[in-house]
C-alpha cells in the first residue's frame, strides 16, 4: 500500500463493523418474522388434515357397524338397547374393542384397530352425537353414536370451529 504504514492497512481491513452486524441482524430478524407465521400455518394445516382423516375413519367405522347390524340379525339382539332401533353403536368402544354378535362361536366384529387421536386436543376423546339429537346440539342424549366431532373449540384456518366439522 502506498503512503500508509503496514499495521494501519491491516487494521482497517480486518473485522466487521458495527453497522454491518446491525444490518445482518435486522435482515435475519425480518426473515424469521416472515418464516414463523408461515411455519405455524403449515403446522396447523397438517393438524387439520389429520383431524379430517381421523373423523373420516371413525365415521366410516360407524357406518360399517350400522350396515352390519342391518345385515346380521343376531347383532341387534345381542347387547343393543331396545330403544336403539337405528342400529348405531351405543358405545364408541364397540368400534375398536369389538362387538360380540351373539352367535355360538362368540364372533367379535372390530371396525377400528384403535381409536384415532384428535390432533387438535392431543387426546383420544371425541364428542359424540346421537341419531336423535338435533344437528346443532352440543350435548348428546347418549342413546347411540351417530356422529363424532372434535372436543376442541379452537378456530380452523377457514374460520369454522373444529367442533363443527
Amino acid at each position: 500500500m502506498l503512503g500508509r504504514p503496514e499495521g494501519m492497512a491491516r487494521h482497517a481491513e480486518a473485522g466487521v463493523t458495527l453497522i454491518e452486524l446491525i444490518c445482518v441482524t435486522a435482515i435475519v430478524l425480518i426473515l424469521a418474522g416472515v418464516a414463523l407465521p408461515v411455519a405455524n400455518t403449515w403446522v396447523k394445516r397438517q393438524k387439520e388434515m389429520e383431524l379430517r382423516q381421523a373423523l373420516r375413519q371413525i365415521r366410516e367405522a360407524i357406518d360399517r357397524f350400522q350396515a352390519d347390524v342391518q345385515r346380521v340379525p343376531s347383532m341387534r339382539q345381542s347387547k343393543m338397547n331396545a330403544v336403539n332401533q337405528d342400529g348405531y353403536p351405543e358405545k364408541i368402544e364397540w368400534l375398536y374393542e369389538g362387538y360380540d354378535i351373539g352367535d355360538a362361536a362368540r364372533t367379535r366384529f372390530k371396525y377400528l384397530r384403535r381409536l384415532p387421536r384428535d390432533p387438535i386436543t392431543g387426546k383420544r376423546e371425541w364428542a359424540t352425537r346421537s341419531s336423535h339429537d338435533r344437528p346443532d346440539a352440543h350435548f348428546s342424549d347418549g342413546m347411540n353414536i351417530f356422529d363424532v366431532r372434535s372436543k376442541s373449540e379452537a378456530v380452523a384456518l377457514d374460520g369454522t370451529k373444529y367442533s363443527d366439522w
